[in-house]
């Protein structure tokens, strides 16, 4: 082993237990890398920093945008509304039918932000249907992970091992190479998921487990919110008077957080979204919730010149057509992990205020807006409905888990579902017929979702996941180090050596348990980086097309079913279900050596060696 291939191999494993440490973050660490390979002399500041402009990064940053426009749009949401209506009360064609619509949806987008989206459309269905839901929430993950062996463009990976292959001169994949292989594993994953999903939540006590309630009332009893509604008028001589709410500071000095305000505008009475900037005028009615229903407000009542009104029936009640509470849950990678309900500012920028928390199951009391939020804490939010949607369409660092029965029905971006659905044929066609190359027709379709308001460039630049993209691009020089330094031929050598003779079919067993092995421990699209030029090489080493092998490697990057922590779709629902990290092992084990013996049939028959 040559010295430069010890530097190589050094800064990856380097690389791969601060990944598994998850400190610092995945892209420091990848912008670690890009520094300190140039160091070794094995690769110039030009070859590292070629990943910025590779075909492959630019697609996947262009399909985030295409994606957000699906969601903005209303198309997974309606996709849920269908699934309802079309799976009736049967439990076994609500797992056909969502497990085929994830899948769908997740072809042409991101699986993560698929299976974010149909969470919250899950839990209601099963509170609806009174199904435990973890009896669907793994089918979920599961048909997040398969839709990514459907299409060229439905993972970060299938674009990497394409990029690969282009550049050692060799054809790459079509947009519909994955399909046949994909589908096949989706109607196994389908069938074994009607068998397996019946040794799931066996364990669960379900008076212990009630899931979120869709009904205000409801929420507002879980969270232990009851008795704390007041409704305030703003008297003509009061102190609130001409000043924001923010300037008032009433939540930290009188305990009053302020969900809207009632006001009277010419002829009627309108409802105030309570944000930072609402200035405070004489006749208002001050719609508030108390840090604690004992705290005693008489005096402070009289010090800034409000009097109390009656609240035998609650103001969410009366105004539930445009007041409303929604359920917020923190992700494991969310960046607001760490920070206060104070530092979050959703009254400044999401126009909502946060009334509750929940953590571990129990609501916390007092005042909260010093609370240090914890993966996994669900925050109880109120405000407009229409900014409630909104917060929606923002699943990074928090994702809407369950909204009460009292939301309107519908999306009102669904005007522009039609749009979407245009700009997503025209990539689609242009990648199938390759009337331009795969990057181009991603652009375009971007460019339409924009030219038909799908997304604006403000929501645009949000929803590329910049993490991913810069890990992409830290990872990519490992590989051509890798080739500089023979260490891909040192991999391949030693490959060949202990299962060459076997043949090509164990070969290609060897590259997937490797691959699915090593994603267990870092991301599926780094390993993908990693693996595909071993996949080519041993190819060439057997003197065989590098097509099985490398397809290989793209399906084993996406069969990340063993653990919670292999893939986020599976962090995503691991609360939601209520899963325990052995689940995930029991249910996902199995199902990964039927995709490994799947592979092994079927991509020699399509992609002959």
């Amino acid at each position: 082993m040559n010295l430069p291939l010890l530097w190589v191999l050094t800064l990856l494993l380097v690389a791969i237990v601060l990944f598994v440490r998850n400190k610092p973050r995945m892209d420091a660490v990848a912008l670690l890398m890009i520094v300190s390979l140039p160091l070794t002399g094995v690769l110039s500041t030009q070859e590292v920093l070629a990943g910025f402009s590779d075909p492959s990064v630019i697609m996947i940053a262009a399909l985030f945008v295409v994606g957000e426009g699906l969601v903005r749009t209303g198309i997974a949401n309606q996709m849920g509304e269908m699934l309802v209506k079309h799976a009736g009360s049967s439990e076994w064609r609500l797992t056909l039918f969502l497990m085929l619509a994830v899948a769908a949806l997740g072809s042409v987008m991101s699986s993560t932000g698929v299976v974010a989206i149909f969470i919250p459309v899950v839990l209601s269905i099963c509170t609806r249907l009174n199904i435990h839901p973890s009896k669907m929430m793994m089918p979920l993950s599961f048909a997040g992970l398969i839709s990514g062996m459907l299409t060229l463009v439905a993972t970060p990976p299938n674009m990497v091992v394409h990029s690969e292959l282009v550049r050692h001169g060799y054809e790459g994949f079509s947009f519909l190479t994955f399909t046949p292989i994909g589908l096949t594993v989706l109607v196994l994953g389908i069938c074994y998921m009607l068998i397996a999903r019946r040794w799931l939540a066996g364990h669960v006590d379900d008076k212990d487990s009630q899931q979120p309630r869709h009904r205000i009332q409801d929420l507002v009893r879980e969270y232990r919110l009851e008795g704390r509604e007041r409704r305030l008028r703003v008297k003509a001589n009061s102190i609130l008077t001409g000043q924001t709410l923010n300037e008032l500071q009433l939540r930290k000095q009188y305990g009053i957080n302020i969900i809207a305000v009632e006001r009277q505008q010419r002829f009627r009475r309108t409802l105030l979204s309570a944000t930072g900037s609402t200035e405070v005028r004489p006749g208002d009615i001050l719609l508030a919730n108390l840090v604690s229903p004992t705290i005693d407000l008489l005096t402070s009542y009289h010090e800034l010149g409000v009097e109390p009104l009656s609240t035998e029936d609650s103001y969410f009640g009366d105004h539930s057509k445009t007041l409303g509470l929604a359920e917020v849950m923190l992700p494991p990678d969310s960046q607001l992990i760490g920070k206060t309900i104070q530092e979050l500012g959703f009254r400044s920028q999401r126009k909502l205020n946060v009334i509750g928390l929940r953590r571990n199951r129990a609501a916390l009391e007092g005042l909260l807006v010093d609370e240090v939020l914890r993966a996994g804490d669900t925050l109880l939010v109120a405000g407009d409905w229409k900014h409630i949607h909104v917060l929606q369409g923002y699943t990074r660092d928090f994702l809407v888990l369950s909204l009460p029965a009292e939301v309107e029905q519908g999306v009102p971006a669904l005007v522009k579902a039609p749009h979407a659905l245009f700009s997503l044929a025209v990539m689609v066609v242009l990648m199938v017929t390759g009337a331009v190359s795969n990057v181009m027709a991603v652009l375009i379709a971007g460019l339409l979702m924009g030219a038909f308001r799908c997304i604006n460039m403000e929501a645009a630049y949000k929803s590329i996941n910049w993490q991913s993209i810069i890990l992409i691009i830290g990872m990519l020089p490992f590989a051509a180090a890798l080739q500089k330094t023979g260490g891909i031929d040192l991999a391949v050598q030693g490959l060949m050596q202990l299962f060459g003779d076997a043949g090509p079919r164990m070969v290609l067993g060897v590259l997937f348990v490797a691959t699915a092995g090593i994603s267990l421990f870092i991301s599926n699209t780094g390993t993908a980086v990693l693996m595909a030029p071993v996949a080519i090489a041993s190819a060439q080493a057997m003197g065989a097309s590098p097509a099985p092998f490398a397809m290989t490697v793209a399906l084993a990057a996406s069969a990340a079913f063993i653990t919670p922590i292999s893939s986020p779709v599976n962090t995503l629902v691991l609360g939601p279900g209520q899963y325990s990290f052995g689940d995930f092992v029991r249910i996902g084990t199995p199902f990964a050596v039927v995709v490994l013996f799947t592979t092994i049939v079927l991509v020699p028959i399509l992609f002959p060696f």
